[in-house]
């Protein structure tokens, strides 16, 4: 008994660790930030809120699309990009931060 309640303990936390939240950010080059999304599974991140903040404020409030990315023109001033899988999947990425 002791054994099998390893194992599924091993499983268990194997599975609570295996959806990492990911989220890469860069310049296009031409005015834009692209922001690709996904999980450390290897799951999709379409339709995954993502948001931009300036000020404490949304500025742009949308969805990952089907290709688990969102673009957007690149704001004036300091901002983050917001990745939002829920509790424990919330990825900010500054806009300094983000490079060609």
């Amino acid at each position: 008994m002791m054994k099998k309640s390893l194992v599924v303990l091993a499983l268990l936390a194997n599975s609570l660790f295996a959806h990492t939240a990911l989220m890469s950010c860069f310049n296009n080059g031409d005015n834009t930030i692209t922001c690709e999304g996904g999980f450390s599974d290897g799951s999709s991140a379409s339709g995954v809120k993502f948001f931009v903040l300036q000020n404490d404020k949304k500025i742009l409030d949308t969805r990952m699309n089907e290709d688990s990315e969102v673009t957007f023109n690149i704001p004036s001033g300091s901002y983050s990009a917001v990745f939002d899988a829920g509790d424990g999947h919330q990825i900010h990425v500054k806009g300094d931060d983000i490079t060609e």
